[in-house]
């Protein structure tokens, strides 16, 4: 009797990269079928690089959602945009995904210029077509096809999922031949700990305006696995100025109180325990210059490749 062989696992990388609010997050929560990377409506939420785990037609498909690449200012932008490019570069294949909304920008054309002579195997995805005339899908995709070479062009919507199972499929296929890297019931490699800081972090993106989400950044300073297996977190929220600080707390400590009390509810449901969450405000102007602040958020602060 002849004995057959198991068939061969595929597992590699695909880094989903593209200009600020393209919606690269909400494909990967799409993709993976689960809350991975938090999502806002606004641009330049996603800070450093955040991996979903999609197990899929045997294979194991690690995505790398991507801040948006635009021009850096601060090193925490430069940083950002690094964690970008660095993801693109690490990646087994990309999906370059672009706003089929806003079309060819020039921050979408910066981006296709510095990918086409030197990325990997690339796909083009145009996401929220379901918010544009069909007509003006196609001369988007010549435009781009004329900047660069795709191999293949995918037409979707992350927010309804329409188009991404045959994007899935595709995925799968291109992945090589190995062992999985991970459990096949792992999401994904975020640390607790960074997760809790994320949600929080998502609230005041959600709960406040203007420049105030981004001159703020999370912590977590303690997270306890208690006894009755609950889990107790204690965070701060650092901000560059006083008039951010002043704003996050609200009147009586009311907006601070409503981050924590969402931020708490999305945490149980993802950690699928009781958490005890409890919040600190503080001024630290600079924060987005120092290297441990940008250490604690997964990034390298030594970071130089910071050009869109």
């Amino acid at each position: 009797m002849t004995e057959t062989s198991a068939p061969a696992t595929r597992c590699g990388f695909v880094a989903i990269i593209g200009a600020p609010n393209a919606g690269k997050s909400t494909l990967l929560n799409r993709l993976t079928g689960a809350k991975i990377s938090i999502v806002t409506p606004k641009a330049q939420t996603t800070r450093a690089r955040v991996l979903g785990i999609a197990m899929h037609d045997g294979a194991q498909i690690l995505f790398v959602d991507t801040p948006g690449i635009f021009a850096p200012k601060r090193r925490l932008d430069r940083a950002m945009v690094a964690a970008a490019w660095d993801g693109a570069g690490d990646a087994d294949f990309l999906l370059l995904l672009v706003d089929a909304k806003t079309g060819l920008t020039d921050a979408v054309r910066g981006i296709v210029a510095k990918l086409a002579p030197t990325a990997p195997k690339m796909a083009l995805v145009l996401n929220k077509v379901d918010l544009v005339e069909r007509t003006r899908l196609l001369p988007l995709t010549q435009e781009l096809a004329a900047l660069a070479s795709f191999e293949q062009v995918f037409m979707i919507s992350a927010a309804n999922g329409d188009g991404t199972n045959v994007l899935l499929d595709f995925c799968a296929a291109k992945l090589p031949a190995g062992p999985y890297l991970y459990p096949e019931d792992e999401l994904t490699d975020l640390p607790d700990r960074l997760l809790a800081a994320e949600i929080v972090r998502e609230q005041i993106f959600l709960q406040t305006r203007e420049e105030v989400p981004y001159g703020a950044t999370v912590e977590t300073e303690t997270y306890t696995a208690m006894k009755d297996g609950s889990v107790r977190i204690e965070a701060v929220v650092y901000v560059a100025r006083a008039a951010h600080k002043a704003i996050l707390i609200g009147a009586g400590g009311s907006r601070i109180k409503d981050i924590g009390a969402k931020a708490r509810r999305e945490l149980t449901a993802l950690l699928e325990r009781n958490v005890h969450l409890m919040l600190r405000v503080k001024e630290r102007p600079g924060w987005d210059e120092e290297a441990g602040r940008l250490r604690a958020i997964g990034l390298d602060p030594g970071a130089r490749n910071g050009e869109a």
